[in-house]
């Protein structure tokens, strides 16, 4: 599994509440909850992010609440790839439950840049960032979250018989 995409980066600590606010929590359509990802924090998010395009942050990324919300907003606002030097527990599971690709790995977000090209091999657990050429390795998600990730969740997986 590669992804490859234009990095959008944050800092530590961006909590499920700045990733999509509770005022726009009485909706369940995805469109409406990814048209206001990440407002509060950066007001041009919606308005810049393109399919495929990859997120980059620093330490603890989803902290906060439990609400699965936040993971749904992201993807389908268009982001391809979460790589942070952390996740916050809850987020980790609930990004990989709706089918939301994440990494950890500290050094690639210590060199990434905003705006720079960035592709990863989910299989072979390496990030390459292709504007400086810097590769950094990370542990390859094992085949069952992979899959979960192809067929777009845990839910659909279920669904499609992949797992029984």
């Amino acid at each position: 599994m590669k992804f490859e995409g234009t990095v959008i980066k944050y800092g530590d600590n961006v909590d499920t509440d700045v990733i999509i606010p509770a005022r726009y929590l009485n909706t369940s359509d995805k469109k409406e909850l990814a048209s206001h990802c990440m407002e509060d924090l950066d007001t041009t998010f919606a308005s810049r992010v393109k399919p495929g395009d990859i997120m980059v942050a620093g330490f603890n990324f989803g902290c906060g609440s439990s609400r699965e919300h936040a993971p749904i907003a992201i993807k389908e606002s268009g982001i391809s790839l979460v790589i942070a030097k952390s996740f916050a527990r809850i987020f980790y599971r609930n990004s990989i439950n709706i089918g939301l690709a994440i990494l950890e790995c500290p050094e690639a977000v210590d060199a990434i840049e905003e705006g720079h090209t960035v592709e990863a091999d989910l299989d072979k657990g390496i990030i390459t960032d292709k504007t400086t050429g810097k590769e950094f390795k990370t542990e390859p998600f094992p085949e069952f979250i992979q899959s979960i990730i192809t067929n777009g969740g845990l839910v659909e997986s279920i669904k499609n018989g992949s797992f029984k």
